[in-house]
């Protein structure tokens, strides 16, 4: 199962992280042209803050997903953990890989339902539905028990996920 799982993995987190990026230079654009109108057109776009604070929401969640595939998240190593004899340290590892994923499927599941909740407001600037701001919720809790699942099966087969930039 890790042999087809891990390619798709590493595909979904180099679409994250392309997302991410388009998302940072489209909040860098966004954010130029809102000093450009307020400084010297005088005129401030009123679309401009909300479209940029919905562009960080995608950046943060979808940068947290690819940080717990590639394993770029702040990890604490635990002394009791690094003593334990491997046999052993794998057990905690893939109950520690378990907790994780249980989070991201109800961080997932619970935003999914505030995002469905939601979606028939509008976000008064840019008349798009409110929803939009708690979906990036949902798809990182879902690509995090997959990310999770993905690091214990490799644990399982005594291999190593291999981050996706390589």
């Amino acid at each position: 199962m890790l042999r087809w799982l891990s390619p798709i993995n590493a595909w979904i987190s180099r679409l994250c992280m392309y997302i991410a990026v388009a998302g940072l230079l489209g909040i860098v654009t966004v954010v130029a042209y809102q000093v450009f109108g307020r400084y010297v057109l005088n005129d401030t776009p009123t679309w401009a803050e909300s479209l940029a604070l919905v562009l960080v929401l995608y950046i943060t969640m979808f940068g947290a997903a690819v940080g717990v595939r590639d394993a770029g998240h702040i990890g604490l190593e635990s002394v009791l953990v690094m003593v334990l004899p491997e046999r052993h340290r794998i057990w905690v590892e893939i109950l520690i890989h378990l907790l994780v994923a249980g989070f991201g499927l109800v961080m997932g599941w619970n935003a999914w339902l505030l995002a469905d909740s939601v979606m028939a407001y509008k976000i008064p600037t840019l008349g798009l539905p409110e929803g939009l701001n708690h979906l990036p919720l949902s798809i990182a809790g879902g690509l995090i028990a997959l990310f999770s699942l993905e690091h214990i099966l490799a644990l399982i087969a005594g291999e190593e996920v291999r981050p996706s930039w390589h």
